[in-house]
């Protein structure tokens, strides 16, 4: 692909830092001093009290529904977007939650606020799953305020938008809610190759996510009282080798960490070259044939979003060739396949057809795409990237 989904994320910079370490006499690869250093720094950048990195976004994820599960052992339903990567729905199922779907708000791709208010079920609702998709802010003041007077806990998905804001405001999507999630996939903002982020203000969350992250081990958990309380419970048990959850090993290794800590320095600047490069790609689009009225305050942006205005199956058809015939890698459906309601892991768990109840998400499903967005991307580029997509 001439122009692909990403490229140069990793540079040469961060991986020399990698062959530094590698050439120690003994240099210690699991989850170590780099790692916690990383955790450290990225709860500075982000704005939150603890962080706990481990193997993917998934993973994260994966930890954060584990999480809710201690605090509702009896279930209940979670509220999530039908158009979001599978591992968020999927999450919630593992653990025995209930999935409610809620359509998205086209302006900003996340799930619509007066959608998830009705959604709420004061006795069995127990979290609502935000994803803030493609690097824009799906948070209103309106939301937070139901959450609050509800009581229902606020989980982020920030995995594709990081350093996103609540429109004008300073602080950090992935700081509003009890616990938020960050991917440091490949094409991400930040990229450790695989990786993930759990983080919280919760210091209770924090010490069990570090067990729950390997193996449940009461060794991991970072409150003295806690050990103190396990040890003395289990006296017949190795004090290394006491599991308090049935868990999981997430960690991160610390090729991740060193990885973390040398893109974390660029982060800010990629993050601005992202937008710019997205408020021009918008600005040069025919915005009679492509939605360019994106809700962008706070944005943090992933990648380019392409999103025909009305649903013309020929049309569709035409820009696909034109982009396969360009080299100009993309993504139909946007966000991990569309809309999830199609997907056949949902088979037996919603009715047949249901995805027709969610008019939005699916002409994300069928007319939507994202185009790669990238710091080394250059205007010239972009300019014949969109004269392809406008005479199509």
């Amino acid at each position: 692909m001439k122009y692909a989904l990403m490229k140069n994320n990793i540079t040469r910079e961060d991986l020399n830092k990698v062959i530094e370490h590698l050439q120690k006499d003994n240099p210690m690869l699991t989850n170590g001093s780099n790692v916690k250093e990383f955790e450290e720094e990225w709860s500075k950048w982000l704005g939150c009290k603890y962080s706990v990195y481990v193997n993917s976004g998934a993973s994260a994820n994966l930890l954060t529904m584990a999480m809710l599960k201690i605090k509702h052992p009896e279930g209940g339903e979670v509220i999530v977007p039908p158009f979001t990567w599978v591992s968020d729905i999927a999450s919630v199922i593992q653990c025995g939650f209930t999935p409610v779907f809620v359509d998205i708000d086209p302006n900003t791709l996340a799930m619509d606020t007066n959608g998830i208010i009705k959604a709420i079920n004061p006795k069995k609702t127990r979290a609502v799953f935000m994803t803030h998709a493609q690097g824009f802010n799906g948070l209103t003041y309106k939301i937070l305020y139901w959450l609050n007077q509800y009581n229902i806990p606020l989980i982020e998905d920030v995995c594709e938008s990081h350093g996103a804001r609540f429109n004008s405001n300073t602080q950090k999507l992935g700081t509003f809610g009890w616990i938020s999630n960050f991917s440091f996939y490949y094409a991400h903002h930040l990229s450790t190759i695989e990786g993930g982020m759990v983080c919280t203000d919760d210091s209770e969350v924090y010490h069990t996510v570090r067990m729950l992250r390997s193996h449940g081990m009461v060794r991991e958990c970072n409150n003295n009282d806690t050990k103190n309380h396990y040890i003395k419970t289990y006296p017949d048990l190795n004090p290394s080798f006491i599991f308090a959850y049935s868990a999981y090993n997430m960690r991160g290794t610390e090729i991740g960490g060193i990885l973390g800590k040398s893109q974390l320095k660029r982060l800010d600047d990629n993050i601005d070259k992202r937008n710019e490069n997205h408020l021009y790609f918008l600005n040069k689009l025919d915005s009679t044939k492509y939605k360019t009225d994106f809700y962008l305050e706070g944005a943090s942006n992933y990648a380019f979003n392409l999103v025909l205005k009305q649903a013309d199956f020929n049309f569709v058809e035409k820009v696909m060739k034109a982009m396969d015939d360009n080299g100009i890698e993309y993504r139909r459906g946007s966000a991990g396949g569309g809309n999830q309601l199609r997907q056949p892991y949902l088979k037996g768990i919603i009715p047949d057809n249901y995805a027709i109840n969610f008019p939005n998400t699916d002409h994300m499903h069928f007319f939507g795409f994202y185009i790669g967005n990238y710091p080394d991307l250059t205007f010239d580029e972009i300019d014949e990237i969109v004269g392809v997509l406008n005479n199509a």
